[in-house]
């Protein structure tokens, strides 16, 4: 059986979307509806995504060693102020840090920017753990395929690129 890399690489594809529900997060959902489920939909990420969620346990141990040294020559309250300046208020695991990258990047609706994905790790560990196992599924599973491009044509009827650039 051969591979029909011609083939693959005219495809076109779609990263795997999927809704998460987080029933205990309805508070902050605005405009449910009478017994409508609040959802936070995911998604799979891309490769060179998930080398910046991978690379994020290094950023974290770079941190942690900037603020090692630093403490080392100052005073515990300016060790705290740089430590909430950079993000972490303390020693953060690589795995949290990991994750929390994962959601920024993984989450379509709500987008999720980094502090409230930490304040979502520290408030509601449960669901945030849901959350993040739910866009590593998605990412092992690939993208889909989608329509095939039209050889010919103009430009509108392409479909748009998933790239990260």
């Amino acid at each position: 059986m051969q591979f029909d890399a011609v083939k693959f690489a005219s495809a076109a594809f779609k990263r795997r979307e999927e809704d998460v529900p987080v029933p205990d997060l309805r508070d902050w959902f605005k405009g449910l509806k009478e017994g409508e489920k609040p959802v936070w939909r995911v998604r799979g990420l891309t490769g060179e995504e998930l080398a910046r969620v991978n690379e994020a346990s290094a950023r974290n141990r770079n941190k942690n060693a900037v603020i090692d040294a630093l403490n080392s020559d100052t005073s515990e309250k300016v060790t705290d102020a740089i430590r909430e300046l950079i993000g972490t208020g303390s020693s953060v695991p690589d795995d949290l840090a990991r994750r929390i990258e994962l959601l920024t990047m993984g989450s379509v609706a709500p987008e999720c920017p980094h502090q409230v994905a930490v304040k979502l790790a520290e408030a509601f560990p449960v669901e945030f753990y849901e959350l993040t196992t739910k866009i590593t599924t998605l990412t092992g599973l690939g993208s889909e395929p989608g329509k095939p491009r039209r050889s010919s044509g103009s430009p509108a009827s392409r479909s748009p690129s998933n790239s990260a650039t």
